[in-house]
């Protein structure tokens, strides 16, 4: 137990945004994919995660970051689209609650599905992305009063004109984050890595190689620099690295790389050739290659969206 309790103590939780939004058509999306963390609060309807869990009333998903998943948004049988065309087409088939687009629902006019979206970062030692680490698939959760309530909870503080709201906001989704790793927890999910990455805790030159990358995102990452850090032999760090994260420290910097990049494109008006440098890239036609190898969509498609639950 004071393993977990560390982890929670090192936790970096950053709430992204939160929307509710109608679903106008069905669509089924074979390839759903978002670099952060999503919760999925069914309100009517169904939602589908994969072919055989169905989300209703009361019902959540979630969706950890870097975790692609097939989500099918209302309860009839529809075509099959991939993320790109889903996120290109989006308006086609979600829309804001309570917005005045004038349009016309393809639904029979009728909503059927309606569901609140939370999106959130949650990083140990502000460095390793915690839920993509412990490699969570996506899953429903069923009936939780807490998670429910919660998840509300920050979508009516993020959407009030209430003094405070961004701090309630922050807070609550803390309490909110705490509450699901509980429930992972309590049901035996995935304890084995919880384990395993609990030596995230334990070596502080892990730590310090976690920080190093973060900080030289732009620069030479390579296991001999890497080496110089955490004070290890060039032919010993791969391993080292490896056998406490278990990945190698390459495919951990470019995840790290890409999700900067990800940040970037949907906060900055800064070019995709200068987005490419600053995350390390010198090469523009590679890093572009290399990101919709990893997201599945070029990067301005990246920039053009936000996000699922920004319509």
């Amino acid at each position: 137990m004071d393993d977990y309790n560390k982890i929670i103590e090192s936790l970096n939780i950053k709430f992204i945004r939160s929307n509710t939004l109608n679903v106008i058509q069905p669509v089924k999306v074979s390839n759903f994919y978002d670099v952060q963390n999503t919760l999925i609060l069914v309100n009517s309807g169904v939602i589908k995660l994969d072919e055989d869990e169905e989300a209703r009333p009361g019902d959540l998903i979630f969706l950890p970051g870097g975790k692609s998943a097939e989500i099918t948004f209302g309860g009839q049988e529809t075509d099959e689209i991939p993320n790109d065309v889903f996120m290109t087409k989006r308006d086609q088939f979600l829309r804001q609650h309570g917005s005045k687009s004038g349009g016309v629902d393809t639904y029979d006019e009728v909503i059927h599905t309606n569901f609140t979206t939370l999106t959130f970062d949650v990083k140990a030692f502000d460095s390793v992305n915690f839920f993509t680490s412990l490699d969570l698939p996506p899953f429903v959760v069923k009936q939780n009063k807490m998670l429910k309530e919660l998840t509300s909870q920050v979508y009516r503080e993020h959407t009030s004109d209430m003094p405070g709201k961004s701090r309630i906001t922050n807070i609550v989704t803390e309490h909110l984050i705490i509450e699901l790793f509980r429930y992972i927890l309590l049901n035996n999910m995935f304890v084995e890595q919880l384990a395993t990455n609990s030596n995230y805790f334990k070596d502080s030159r892990l730590i310090d190689i976690f920080n190093y990358i973060k900080e030289h995102l732009a620069g030479d990452l390579s296991n001999k620099v890497l080496a110089g850090v955490a004070n290890v032999s060039e032919d010993y760090v791969g391993q080292y690295f490896k056998m406490l994260t278990g990945i190698n420290p390459q495919d951990y910097i470019e995840y790290q790389r890409m999700e900067k990049a990800v940040e970037l494109l949907r906060t900055s008006k800064k070019s995709i050739r200068a987005i490419g440098q600053e995350v390390g890239y010198k090469d523009t036609a590679y890093f572009c290659r290399r990101f919709k190898m990893m997201f599945g969509i070029p990067a301005g498609k990246m920039r053009r969206r936000d996000s699922l639950i920004d319509i």
